[in-house]
């Protein structure tokens, strides 16, 4: 692995800070470790690596944890937020709606397929583009208790898209909160929020409430050149909107409950989201059309307390509706005077679709077996999208030696459920799975746990997935591991069904993108109060799917598998309680990903990624937070000739206190202090010339109340 001298410098700094700062009078300090769990959280155990809850340092993989105390101290107001200061990872920017982009080591694409989201365990993944929908904004940090992170492949655990990473949100319940919270945000953009949580007793259920709603009209970007600037030069025209507004333009609202008694636990969750298109459906300027979605989902989970001698058993069954609603107005995907005034009021597209998700799993927990924890388990998943609408003014036609073109049709015409016309009829699938793995403590300080999945599809056929992590306890504080994983990622039904589409057609032979990863982990705590982290990995991704010119060109393109990609990196991680009011968190990733068919970089997601976050309890009640985040090194992807996307480095700030007034807690954040010009890549080829602005210097004012 060769990486450019400089690209060691941030963290050699970071490092040569935390041993200044290393001195005998801090490590007299001793904190209380209840003290400090009280404030920063418990960061210790984690669940998501073998199903089971498990010391942090000796789960076989690597994972992170982020607690609601971190949250609130880095004043984060996003999930994207959080998750940038996650080691390995960079949270990046489609052109479409602003939708977030999980980039894990390098690997990096527009919908994001490759990350697995869970909330509560449950997945939040559609069918139709495999990522997290659009608007993609899937819980408010308000209602996080804790976020646990897999770097790395999971789906011998977890199935499909567990690929290059895996995020399980876990809202908070009845045991995380007592009585009633009541926070409102004000800020910078016309942003206004405010929320509830409660705790009670409902008969015999400890019951947990959370209500939200709120809106922001977002940066005020301004975006110089859109694609249509481009198409007014083929065609002599100025239709453009560009100079113009991103359309950043958010709201939602959330209706949540968390009801727990004995064995049982069911939650229900409604949502609704608008939001406005970005940068547009067709990376042309959009100022008025917003995405409008609602999520329903319910789940149970009965988890057993040993019923039987040497088993604990857990059932889950979990339901999800998820609908993209018609815009009002319709899309407007090229302004009026597009393609040489073939359309003088615009074209206007207006997609729609409903999924329904029902998902049912049993697993068992053996341990009659001395030296071994063995769990098995069987499951199923149905995924129906089982309704899409269009209206549109355009279809598109094959003309000879010119290739794809728009053709106007007479007004706004209902395409829905015309092969001829709309983008996707409705389509289902049905899933099948079953997996085993085992804990085996080959002696003391030894520890292998190897794991198996088979997932069986109804469209696509099967996949067989394993795993294998040796933990071994080199010292009373030195733990090393070695990981291989393989993982896939099913195709979605974008990729299998899309039609009268110019731009994507779905292919329905594709298979799954395969990976298969190993890793070298080092996890060493030199004293009580620090913890350091550091991990070597290597993957091997094939069969990418990709949009691949058909053979007459002129005819578009097709999703097929082609091509592979290697990446092989460094994350370093170090958490230090300096002192019982003072913990300090650093990180360094290095990524170097190659596209293996033309040798170059892969492109998008960053060499170099450095994170520095203090956390200062200066006073009683008073709590100062500072965070700096470093992006650097982001390449185009093969075949594109803008140059590279320029580095960043950004401030945030966040200063609280608590009880300022009675029961009042207040807290003052900035993010982007320094009000950087910060970007984030558009893909190729370049639509959008100068990329995507992030928002400037914002300020928010939040208040909580607590009863």
């Amino acid at each position: 692995m060769q990486f450019a001298r400089s690209s060691w410098r941030p963290g050699l700094v970071l490092v040569w800070c935390i041993l200044l700062w290393h001195t005998e009078g801090a490590w007299a300090q001793n904190s209380d470790e209840e003290d400090l769990a009280a404030v920063y959280g418990d960061k210790t155990s984690i669940s998501i690596a073998t199903g089971t809850r498990q010391e942090l340092s000796r789960a076989p993989a690597v994972a992170s944890v982020i607690t609601a105390q971190d949250i609130a101290a880095m004043g984060a107001t996003t999930l994207g937020q959080v998750m940038e200061s996650v080691p390995g990872v960079h949270v990046s920017r489609q052109s479409i709606a602003l939708g977030t982009i999980f980039s894990f080591r390098g690997i990096h694409s527009f919908y994001n397929p490759q990350v697995l989201v869970l909330i509560n365990g449950i997945p939040w993944t559609e069918a139709y583009a495999g990522n997290r929908g659009i608007p993609d904004q899937l819980v408010y940090v308000e209602n996080i208790a804790r976020i646990e992170v897999i770097r790395g492949s999971g789906s011998a655990l977890y199935g499909a898209d567990a690929f290059a990473g895996v995020i399980n949100v876990i809202t908070k319940n009845a045991d995380d909160f007592k009585g009633t919270e009541f926070g409102t945000r004000l800020g910078s953009f016309n942003t206004r929020e405010s929320w509830l949580l409660h705790s009670t007793t409902v008969g015999p259920f400890d019951a947990a409430f959370y209500v939200r709603t709120g809106h922001t009209d977002g940066q005020d970007s301004t975006v110089q050149r859109d694609f249509q600037t481009t198409l007014d030069g083929a065609f002599g025209t100025h239709a453009s909107l560009a100079p113009g507004p991103l359309n950043a333009y958010a709201a939602g609202s959330d209706l949540a409950a968390d009801l727990a008694s004995g064995n049982w636990r069911m939650r229900a969750n409604y949502q609704e989201r608008e939001k406005g298109l970005g940068l547009g459906l067709a990376d042309t300027l959009d100022p008025y059309s917003r995405a409008h979605s609602q999520r329903t989902t319910l789940d149970a989970t009965y988890q057993s307390n040993q019923d039987a001698p040497d088993w604990d058993f857990t059932g889950v069954l979990a339901y999800q509706d998820y609908k993209v609603l018609p815009s009002d107005p319709a899309y407007l995907l090229f302004p009026p005077g597009a393609f040489g005034g073939a359309f003088p009021n615009g074209v206007y597209g207006n997609p729609a679709r409903a999924e329904r998700h029902i998902d049912a799993k049993l697993s068992g927990l053996y341990t009659g077996w001395q030296g071994h924890r063995i769990r098995i388990g069987l499951g199923g998943r149905n995924e129906n999208m089982y309704q899409t609408s269009e209206f549109k003014n355009f279809t598109f036609a094959v003309i000879p030696n010119v290739g794809p073109a728009l053709i106007p049709l007479s007004g706004l015409t209902n395409a829905s459920g015309n092969p001829a016309l709309v983008y996707m009829l409705p389509h289902q699938r049905q899933l099948t799975y079953m997996f085993g793995q085992d804990e085996w403590s080959l002696s003391k300080d030894l520890t292998l746990t190897a794991g198996i999945r088979r997932d069986n599809y109804s469209d696509f056929g099967g996949t067989t997935n394993p795993r294998a992590a040796l933990v071994w306890d080199a010292a009373y504080n030195l733990v090393v591991k070695l990981i291989y994983n393989q993982a896939f990622r099913a195709p979605s039904f974008l990729e299998q069904y899309a039609i009268n589409n110019p731009v994507v057609l779905g292919n329905p032979s594709v298979r799954p993108e395969r990976i298969a990863s190993s890793e070298l982990v080092f996890s060493w705590s030199p004293h009580a109060t620090l913890q350091t982290h550091v991990s070597l990995y290597h993957y091997q991704m094939r069969d990418i799917l990709r949009q691949i010119p058909n053979a007459d060109p002129i005819t578009g393109t097709t999703a097929q598998n082609s091509g592979s990609q290697t990446g092989r990196g460094l994350e370093w991680e170090a958490i230090w309680d300096a002192s019982r009011d003072l913990r300090l968190t650093a990180n360094l990733s290095l990524q170097q990903s190659t596209d293996d068919a033309s040798g170059q970089d892969a492109g998008l997601a960053p060499h170099r990624h450095a994170y520095l976050r203090g956390d200062w309890r200066f006073a009683p009640r008073w709590q100062l937070s500072g965070a700096i985040n470093h992006v650097a090194g982001r390449q185009r992807e093969p075949g594109d000739t803008r140059a590279p996307v320029a580095d960043y480095t950004t401030v945030d700030l966040s200063l609280g206190r608590e009880r300022l007034l009675g029961n009042w807690d207040v807290k003052l954040v900035i993010q982007n202090l320094l009000d950087r010009d910060a970007r984030e890549p558009t893909f190729a080829p370049g639509n959008i010339p100068n990329d995507i602005p992030l928002p400037g210097r914002t300020l928010y004012l939040q208040f909580n109340f607590k009863m």
